[in-house]
């Protein structure tokens, strides 16, 4: 993890408060806050971070299953002053950095979709499954002030499978500009109705083959929730980090009978190697 006689003493000092101000500089992330990845400690050029990570989560939207997952972590990241280009797993973006308080992203991934599969229990048999498909996000974040211990975010999925927006306020418990130590948001979710549907709704060919009830949902606001991040750096090259998610279902879609519970819960846990 970063750390942050009567003459010669006193110029002692400033020397090494100065040169520690530096190393502070030089390891700085983009944005110092834990949900955002950066290996490049500061520097222009690339650099690679590869680990895994263990999730225990919810199986689907709306489920009462739990299960535990593996999934890489880290990228492949090039950065230039105030601007990082990345590929992450199956997603490629941008991110940059403008006066000190503005950070927009640009990102297109996929949405893994939803297979039968997912329950255990059988509870999605006769739904069909829904294929992964590419979604498009936008992202802008406003500090309150450059050291980025209280912002506001606002995001825009997009897909063909419908939409979400993502609205939300955040803030760090740290002092440290490497982006490690804890941070919390609170988030509100609203989809349009391909989205709704998509997830939650029961088509009359679904119906008919799963026993369930047909159901049809409008846009609206779909969830508020909590988001944690944590990162430390256990030694030069390692991170490790921590994530946790509860989002808690609002209006019609909690009588969906997809949904068995009104929540979805994520925790996750793992180590990153950074080259």
């Amino acid at each position: 993890m970063k750390k942050l006689s009567a003459i010669i003493l006193p110029l002692a000092l400033l020397a090494g408060a100065n040169s520690a101000a530096l190393a502070q500089d030089s390891q700085a992330a983009l944005v110092p806050l834990p949900s955002l990845d950066d290996f490049t400690k500061g520097q222009d050029g690339w650099a690679i971070g590869l680990g895994a990570g263990v999730e225990y989560e919810s199986a689907y939207e709306g489920s009462d299953e739990f299960g535990f997952e593996l999934d890489p972590a880290g990228a492949v990241q090039w950065r230039r002053g105030n601007d990082i280009f990345y590929f992450a797993g199956e997603a490629i973006g941008w991110r940059g950095l403008r006066a000190d308080t503005w950070l927009f992203e640009a990102t297109i991934g996929f949405d893994e979709g939803r297979e039968e599969a997912d329950s255990d229990k059988g509870y999605l048999n006769g739904l069909g499954d829904s294929d992964e498909g590419a979604e498009f996000v936008l992202q802008a974040r406003r500090a309150f002030d450059a050291d980025w211990r209280y912002w506001l975010d606002g995001r825009v999925i997009a897909s063909e499978d419908g939409n979400l927006g993502i609205f939300g306020v955040g803030t760090r418990f740290a002092d440290q500009r490497d982006g490690t130590g804890n941070e919390l948001s609170l988030v509100a979710v609203y989809q349009d109705s391909d989205r709704a549907n998509q997830d939650f709704g029961i088509n009359a060919a679904q119906a008919a083959a799963s026993g369930l009830a047909q159901a049809s949902y409008s846009s609206g606001m779909r969830s508020i929730g909590l988001h944690y991040n944590y990162r430390t750096y256990i030694n030069e090259n390692w991170l490790v980090f921590v994530e946790g998610l509860y989002e808690h279902y609002v209006g019609d879609i909690k009588d969906s009978p997809i949904t068995r519970n009104d929540y979805e819960a994520e925790l996750g846990v793992g180590f990153i190697y950074i080259f």
